[in-house]
């Protein structure tokens, strides 16, 4: 089953490779999304793709070098579709 959920991820999270990290990741496990900074310090990431996929991409991203997770805070939405995963510059 196909779902899309938005994460929204604090700690040190920004300039530490944290983006390029999750986009490899999400690639690797063949997910569609988006990634970016926020202006608060957080990161901001939505996917999608199969249930368990999505759950064993949670799981992953703790693994990223440098970055320092202190809380991932999961919101399921409507199913989006995306082409590839990509990390964007702003949210508009």
């Amino acid at each position: 089953m196909r779902s899309t959920i938005e994460i929204l991820v604090s700690g040190r999270v920004q300039k530490v490779g944290f983006r390029a990290c999750v986009r490899k990741i999400a690639s690797n496990l063949g997910l569609n999304g988006e990634i970016l900074n926020m202006e608060d310090g957080r990161v901001w990431i939505i996917a999608t793709g199969e249930t368990v996929i999505l759950e064993k991409f949670i799981s992953m991203i703790y693994g990223c070098p440098r970055a320092i997770i202190r809380d991932l805070k999961v919101i399921e939405r409507e199913e989006r579709d995306f082409e590839g995963f990509s990390i964007r510059r702003n949210r508009d």
